[in-house]
């Protein structure tokens, strides 16, 4: 009786009592007082451009690799034309400068001729633009933290070889100061990588902490404090909002940005093959201080990656109001024909992508204001209004004079007639823009949509888009992930505790009988024999004793060793919650990069180990139906003596048409249990899910090294262990199962 023994009941509590312990001896996650916060600050001054506009650039996922050379000479070939025209006030490179990757993309490290190749490329680049190296910003990508242990590490090339180190902005947070006639414009850089530089697959997510928040917040204050007249406040990161843990109080960014009236937070990481519109609009209620009640709200715009699609975005701040233009150099450039005319809208915004708050709160506009980029002369700027509501008939036009005037751009500006378009719905009226050069050449900006009264227009999505910027990823990490743990515990206990009532109140035989072949139950077969599933799936102490140590080893022990921080650094181990990793000078970190480890549990969990439990309660299940239908006829043939003249008598009248109860037509079907094509399909359904298990492990070998991997039992050898000795020991003729149905049932 091991369902209600006393042997069961103490490993049941034993394994409670041990998986909380454990849980709760661990060490916290990594960061809090060892972590940098610290703070650069840097001023340049506006002069020769317009008093209430400037403009800047941001590029992101350069990826520069010793295996394509050909992304570090497009920065030269591309960008550095392309800044000559655009002249930006500064040049934002948000993270991920170098790939970091084998040729085979498998194993991950820091390579020094990718990291030379960025710091040439970037100095023709600023040499050929004619721009000045210093306003050239970069931040770190989880691509330039692969495989360093720590920053200051010999591996750590982003400290010696990037813009930023030679002008002593190696910090978290960079912040600079654009400091207008009329007009001052911050912007602030965050450095979200992991602390501990792991080697993928587990280096996905920006992290950051308590004092890093702090001193964001701090420094956005301090501007508002030192200087004189309004401030716009831009703030750039590598990483999504959503792709950022939480600090270890659950602090998190977009509460800060709201507060602190950040208008917009650019970032890459994504690139564009997810989509080349990943736009968020946060909007957040604000709890703190005396500013309760108070809505506040930014816009997160993500862009896509050099590495592939040049891209390249223009983003002007014009009287405080954000906008920008994204823009492929691959396309930019005309062969024979050079840079392609580029206009971006300044005002009225779009009003799918407008800050609402921003519009409501200044002052009325009726103008149309445009920034035009160009090598050639420009004629004539028109634009036109288009009412959607009766076909996109125009309803006004208009022409746009020179504001402000350089060699390669212009500011142009015209008088709207605002009360027209004000207390309209948000996509009514459409704008166009036009600019014609003196060789007759015509450019037009796409139609977007305009308010005039801040009213934001619906931003349509795809369910992919909302996917990566929607979803809190670690909090669905662990929801996925102790779901999975609560539905194996469920698996394997529910059973016995059902076993232990069903024992308790009759006998378990009579019970099996009733469900599976008894006639009075038929109707609630569809709703018992999952129970019965899970009864028989778990009636063999060895296998069911075995997954329970299983499931225990993976909550409590490391999964496998291996060369997380480096190639060849000190051997690290995974566990459930995440890295414990040894660095140099005898320190030790642990549950480093506990969200960053679903690129590995996740697929782990739901891919292997519960295919494996569902398949070992199949197994077994199907070998009690077997026995069922082949010990009902053997334990009826014990009564054949005397049953023998009565069936001679019947079979004889069957054979000749006098027995009315049976089915001359009938065919008899033969029993896919008993014919062994269910345990065929099972044996199949095991080589899945060992193909799989091999595929993980393969490469996880060749991510943190093959020989510490294979060495490591409780990710390679377990499962295969575990379902060899479940197909051995439910295989036919042993340990048989005494049902033992009477012959009149």
């Amino acid at each position: 009786m091991l369902p209600h023994s006393f042997s069961f009941r103490f490993f049941l509590l034993l394994y409670l009592f041990l998986s909380i312990a454990y849980a709760d001896s661990l060490p916290r996650e990594e960061g809090g007082e060892d972590d940098d916060s610290s703070v650069s600050r840097e001023v340049f001054f506006l002069d020769g451009g317009p008093a209430d506009v400037t403009w800047v650039v941001q590029i992101t996922d350069l990826h520069l690799s010793s295996y394509h050379p050909d992304r570090a000479e497009d920065l030269k070939r591309l960008l550095a034309p392309a800044l000559r025209i655009v002249r930006p006030s500064l040049l934002l490179i948000t993270g991920d400068l170098t790939d970091a990757k084998s040729k085979d993309r498998t194993t991950t490290r820091q390579d020094l001729s990718e990291w030379l190749q960025y710091k040439q490329a970037m100095e023709a680049v600023a040499k050929d633009s004619g721009m000045s190296l210093r306003t050239f910003i970069d931040i770190r990508g989880n691509h330039d933290k692969y495989g360093v242990p720590y920053v200051g590490d010999k591996l750590d090339f982003f400290s010696n070889y990037s813009i930023s180190s030679q002008f002593n902005r190696l910090t978290t947070v960079q912040s600079i100061c654009l400091m207008g006639k009329e007009w001052n414009y911050v912007f602030m850089g965050l450095d979200d990588s992991l602390e501990v530089g792991l080697r993928c697959p587990s280096n996905l997510f920006g992290h950051t902490n308590d004092k890093r928040l702090q001193s964001l917040s701090s420094e956005l204050q301090y501007w508002d404090a030192h200087l004189d007249g309004p401030v716009t406040k831009v703030v750039f990161g590598h990483f999504p909002m959503s792709f950022i843990r939480s600090s270890e109080t659950g602090q998190c960014y977009e509460n800060i940005f709201a507060r602190e009236s950040v208008s917009a937070y650019l970032c890459g990481h994504l690139h564009a093959k997810f989509s080349k519109q990943l736009w968020r609009h946060h909007l957040i209620q604000n709890t703190v201080g005396s500013r309760q009640g108070v809505v506040g709200e930014f816009w997160e715009w993500e862009l896509g990656d050099w590495k592939e699609y040049k891209l390249f975005r223009i983003l002007g701040i014009d009287h405080g109001h954000v906008s920008f233009v994204d823009l492929s150099l691959s396309n930019l450039f005309h062969p024979g024909k050079g840079f392609q005319t580029t206009i971006l809208v300044t005002y009225p915004l779009d009003s799918r992508n407008m800050n609402s708050m921003n519009t409501k709160s200044s002052d009325a506009r009726d103008d149309v204001s445009a920034l035009i980029f160009s090598t050639t002369p420009i004629n004539q700027v028109r634009a036109k209004v288009f009412d959607s509501s009766r076909d996109f008939e125009l309803v006004e036009e208009l022409l746009l004079h020179q504001s402000y005037i350089s060699s390669t751009s212009c500011l142009y500006r015209g008088s709207l007639n605002a009360s027209k378009y004000k207390h309209m719905p948000p996509t009514r009226f459409w704008l166009q823009v036009m600019a014609m050069d003196i060789h007759g050449n015509e450019t037009a900006t796409e139609l977007r949509p305009f308010s005039m009264d801040g009213k934001p227009a619906h931003l349509q999505m795809t369910w992919l888009e909302y996917l990566v910027l929607h979803v809190k990823w670690d909090t669905i990490y662990k929801v996925l992930l102790w779901g999975n743990i609560c539905f194996l515990l469920l698996l394997l206990f529910l059973p016995k505790l059902l076993t232990y009532f069903i024992e308790k109140n009759m006998s378990y035989q009579k019970w099996t009988m009733s469900v599976s072949i008894s006639s009075p139950t038929c109707r609630r077969r569809n709703i018992l024999l999952p129970i019965w599933f899970l009864l028989e799936g778990s009636r063999d102490r060895k296998v069911w004793f075995s997954m329970a140590l299983y499931l225990l080893y993976l909550l409590m022990f490391p999964w496998f060793w291996g060369h997380a921080a480096s190639e060849d650094g000190m051997l690290s181990h995974i566990s459930i919650h995440g890295w414990t990793v040894s660095l140099p000078g005898g320190i030790r970190k642990y549950r480093v990069a506990s969200l960053d480890i679903m690129a590995i549990t996740l697929p782990f969990m739901y891919l292997v180990v519960s295919p494996l439990f569902l398949l070992v309660y199949c197994m077994f299940t199907e070998r009690s139906l077997f026995n069922l239908h082949s010990g009902s006829k053997l334990r009826c043939s014990q009564k054949s003596k005397s049953l023998m003249p009565k069936m001679a008598r019947s079979l004889q009248e069957a054979a000749d048409g006098k027995n009315p109860r049976v089915d001359h037509n009938a065919k008899a079907l033969p029993c896919k249990i008993c014919s062994g094509w269910t345990r065929t399909g099972l044996l199949l359904a095991s080589m899945v899910v060992l193909y799989i298990h091999f595929m993980l492990s393969t490469y996880l070998a060749r991510a943190y090294g093959a020989v510490v991997v294979v060495l490591s039992p409780g990710l390679l050898w377990g499962p295969t262990l575990l379902l060899a000795y479940a197909i051995y020991s439910s295989r036919l003729g042993v340990g048989t199962f005494s049902l033992e149905p009477s012959c009149s049932e």
